[in-house]
C-alpha cells in the first residue's frame, strides 16, 4: 500500500499509561506490546514527511455525573481522569513538538474536537490508525473517519486489545464496512 506523505497522517489512538502500563486502571498487555511497533511506524512516517498525531482520552472528574445514559465510568470504572498520570502518553512513544495531540472525551476522536478541521487544513486524506483498544476507540475513531470521507487504514500489527477476538472482530468489521487493513510491512510512503 502506497501513501503520499503530504496527504497522510499516522493516528496513534490513546496510547496512555492508563491503558498501556501495568499500573494503569485499564491495562491491557497487548496494548503495551504495540508501543514499539507504533514508535517504528511513527518514525517511518516522520522520516517520509507524513504527519503524526496522538489522541488522548481524558475524562474530567464529573464528566458523566448528569448524563442520561452514556457513562464510561459505570461501564469501565474510573479511568484516565483529567490531571492524572494515567492520561500521559506511554513511555517509549516519542511525541514531538510538531506532532498534533487531540484531547477527546469519548471513544470517537472526531466527536467535539478539532481533529477534522486540523486534517482538512493540511490536505490530509489518508489516515493510518494504530493504538488501543482495537474494538473501542480505534474502531470508533476509524469508522468516524470513514464517514467523513477520509481513507482509514487500520495497521493490524500496531493495535492493542484486551482479547484477541476483539482485535480480529475490529479489523474484520473495518475492512468490511468502512476502511482497509494492512500490516506495517505493507505500508510504503512515496
Amino acid at each position: 500500500m502506497q501513501f503520499d506523505p503530504d496527504r497522510t497522517a499516522v493516528v496513534v489512538v490513546d496510547m496512555q499509561n492508563g491503558f498501556c502500563h501495568p499500573d494503569g486502571s485499564l491495562y491491557a498487555p497487548a496494548s503495551e506490546h504495540v508501543i514499539e511497533p507504533i514508535a517504528e511506524l511513527a518514525a517511518a512516517a516522520r522520516a517520509a514527511g507524513a504527519a503524526v498525531l496522538y489522541t488522548r482520552d481524558v475524562h474530567p472528574d464529573e464528566q458523566f455525573a448528569d448524563n442520561h445514559y452514556y457513562d464510561e465510568f459505570e461501564r469501565w470504572g474510573e479511568h484516565v481522569v483529567e490531571g492524572t498520570w494515567e492520561t500521559e502518553i506511554a513511555d517509549g512513544l516519542d511525541v514531538r513538538g510538531d506532532d498534533h495531540v487531540v484531547e477527546k472525551h469519548t471513544y470517537d476522536a472526531f466527536h467535539d474536537t478539532e481533529l477534522e478541521g486540523w486534517l482538512d487544513a493540511r490536505g490530509i486524506d489518508d489516515l493510518l490508525f494504530c493504538g488501543t483498544l482495537a474494538n473501542v476507540c480505534v474502531l470508533h475513531t476509524a469508522g468516524s473517519a470513514g464517514l467523513r470521507d477520509f481513507r482509514p487504514v487500520l495497521v493490524e500489527d500496531a493495535i492493542g486489545y484486551i482479547e484477541e477476538d476483539h482485535h480480529e472482530y475490529a479489523l474484520d468489521h473495518a475492512d468490511w464496512l468502512f476502511g482497509e487493513v494492512a500490516d506495517r510491512e505493507e505500508i510504503e510512503f512515496v
